[in-house]
């Protein structure tokens, strides 16, 4: 056995912001949700079928946001103490994943102030704004360590009803994730899902089952460090 160190890839290290939005479709029957399938030569994920989202990018915080978290929501977000403005950064993150990913876009008509971000430019041609109320904050998860990737990562439901536009049109999106469809939730765990996703899932069956959040919080699945811990965001 060689007692030379394996190169440890610096990514690995790092844990950045991320958020992934659960698009739940409830007028063709039973509730469907939205997935895609990640590339077989993707670092994070290969060959898994996920939500769309990704990393905060630095300008997302200064996004503006035609229709703003619920508080409650934002309270949770910008946790610990002295994070002000990360929940502002998250919602306008999912927005922005979801239009990349998927083509679809939450927004309402308006005017953008000055000049958009290059990866918002073709956002802001649509001629909308982002609307984060149209965002849940229903689950948070830290990946763990020795992954080719690390996030810190809260996951947002919206209704398919607050897209604007046809919920069928994926002619925009770009190619991060292929076979976008909508699955209805009681076959979406057929796929082949990464474990945190089919965790997720059954927090939003609940939800969907019942308002719960206000009673007992949002999960929290930390594993910032070798000892996985669960809690609540109260």
């Amino acid at each position: 056995m060689s007692d030379t160190a394996a190169p440890v890839d610096p990514k690995s290290l790092v844990v950045r912001d991320a958020a992934t939005v659960i698009v739940i479709r409830q007028d063709t029957g039973a509730p469907a949700v939205l997935m895609g399938m990640r590339g077989a030569r993707a670092a994070f994920m290969p060959n898994k079928y996920v939500f769309p989202g990704g990393a905060v990018d630095a300008g997302d915080a200064a996004i503006p946001l035609a229709g703003d978290l619920a508080p409650a929501c934002t309270a949770r977000l910008d946790l610990p103490p002295g994070t002000a403005g990360r929940g502002h950064a998250l919602a306008a993150a999912a927005i922005r994943e979801l239009w990349e990913e998927t083509g679809l876009r939450l927004g309402r008509p308006g005017t953008w102030p000055g000049t958009p971000p290059e990866d918002w430019t073709s956002f802001a041609e649509t001629g909308l704004v982002p609307d984060a109320s149209a965002l849940r904050f229903v689950l948070r998860a830290i990946t763990p360590p020795g992954r080719p990737r690390r996030f810190d990562a809260r996951f947002f439901l919206t209704d398919a009803a607050r897209i604007t536009g046809d919920p069928d049109d994926f002619s925009r999106a770009s190619d991060e994730l292929s076979h976008l469809h909508w699955v209805p939730l009681a076959e979406v765990r057929a796929l082949n899902l990464p474990f945190i996703t089919e965790v997720v899932l059954g927090e939003v069956a609940a939800h969907l089952r019942e308002d719960r959040l206000d009673q007992t919080g949002v999960a929290f699945f930390d594993n910032s460090t070798d000892r996985p811990a669960f809690r609540r965001l109260g």
